[in-house]
């Protein structure tokens, strides 16, 4: 796709004013990095407030007294019970147990509001409409941007513009005027660090950034610290981590599927792959999802092939970089379940030569969300 045919979101004009590097991702022209540099700008998340834009994902709405019950046709997770103001982390399922993609969810008074990734969303809203538009009115929001706001002074540089969301926590969301601008705010985000998304109409969005950016704390971030900073907190990025192959067992995500919805539950089953995910829960997968960390300095990157210290294959590398906040090279890996085990030993092949790793606990470095 040539630069001319890229989407562009509706910061673009704001970003090269910045001086952002820009790449091609999911179909638009986005910031990798800004003049600062990635660690720089890695560091300034973890310390400070971290602006990123996120516009290039889907955000969508579920209308109808049957949405709640007609999403978890699609989900293997609990959605009935979710309490207004209350999020939750989901995945669409295929019939093999596989992950089509991965979203949030956010009920609000009067819909459910949907966050799904810029890759897969427009499969995401046929697979919607083809599926439950009979029992819910499908809306998607094309005219909405997003806005993330992460690190640990988020709360305090986003509460100058409304003091209000200093009262969300972790994975709760609500309506705020933020610079006198009409937004819906949940305290959630893609770091391992405290702080916030933003959905604001989309010819707003750059007022918004501009009054974020005002602030002492605030930074703009690109898409290239934003995959070290989610690697370290030990989060999957679809269609690396997870694809329509694994399932939400072998990737460790079942703790996202809530009694309710497992076998012996009050509503368990009833969604595509339901069979395949229930006997994994039973029996274990035979690979899972670990993370290593690299004995060495050098970096191992996605797609490399992991042996064990005969050269047995074991698995392979879905993530990798060098880690800025834990300083050693970091990884993800789907293993062989009997080698997935706390500190297990094995190699990594980069460029012929064989790197030792060790699988490690994840996340590298605590998560540190606002519970309250």
């Amino acid at each position: 796709m040539s630069a001319t045919e890229l989407l562009k979101t509706p910061l673009y004009a704001l970003h090269l004013e910045l001086g952002a590097k820009m790449v091609a991702f999911a179909g638009y022209d986005m910031p990798v990095n800004y003049p600062g540099g990635i660690i720089a700008e890695h560091r300034h998340c973890r310390e400070s407030a971290a602006l990123f834009d996120v516009s290039h994902m889907g955000q969508l709405r579920l209308v109808g007294d049957d949405a709640a019950a007609a999403l978890e046709s699609l989900v293997p997770v609990d959605v009935v019970d979710l309490a207004v103001g209350k999020q939750r982390y989901a995945f669409f399922t295929n019939a093999s147990g596989g992950i089509l993609d991965d979203l949030m969810i956010t009920r609000r008074e009067h819909d459910l509001f949907l966050v799904v990734n810029a890759a897969c969303k427009d499969a995401d809203i046929r697979h919607l409409v083809t599926n439950i538009a009979h029992r819910c009115n499908v809306q998607p929001l094309p005219d909405r941007g997003l806005l993330a706001l992460q690190g640990p002074k988020a709360v305090t540089a986003l509460s100058r513009l409304d003091a209000g969301v200093a009262r969300l926590t972790f994975m709760t969301g609500g309506a705020f005027t933020l610079a006198g601008i009409d937004c819906f705010v949940t305290r959630s985000g893609y770091t391992g660090e405290d702080g916030f998304e933003i959905s604001v109409p989309a010819e707003e969005a750059e007022e918004l950034a501009r009054a974020l950016l005002a602030q002492p704390e605030v930074k703009p971030v690109g898409l290239g610290a934003r995959d070290t900073l989610r690697l370290e907190a030990g989060l999957c990025l679809y269609g690396h981590d997870i694809n329509e192959t694994t399932t939400p067992v072998e990737a460790g995500l079942t703790w996202a599927i809530q009694k309710v919805r497992r076998a012996g539950g009050a509503r368990h089953g009833g969604y595509p792959g339901s069979g395949a995910i229930d006997a994994q829960l039973a029996t274990g997968p035979a690979v899972k999802r670990v993370g290593l960390l690299g004995l060495e300095r050098v970096p191992v990157r996605e797609g490399a092939k992991i042996h064990d210290a005969h050269g047995h294959a074991l698995g392979h590398v879905t993530s990798g970089t060098l880690a800025p906040t834990v300083g050693q090279p970091i990884a993800m890996a789907f293993l062989a379940a009997n080698h997935a085990l706390p500190s297990h030993e094995v190699y990594a092949d980069v460029r012929g030569k064989r790197q030792p790793m060790r699988v490690h606990a994840m996340p590298f470095t605590p998560h540190r969300y606002h519970r309250g």
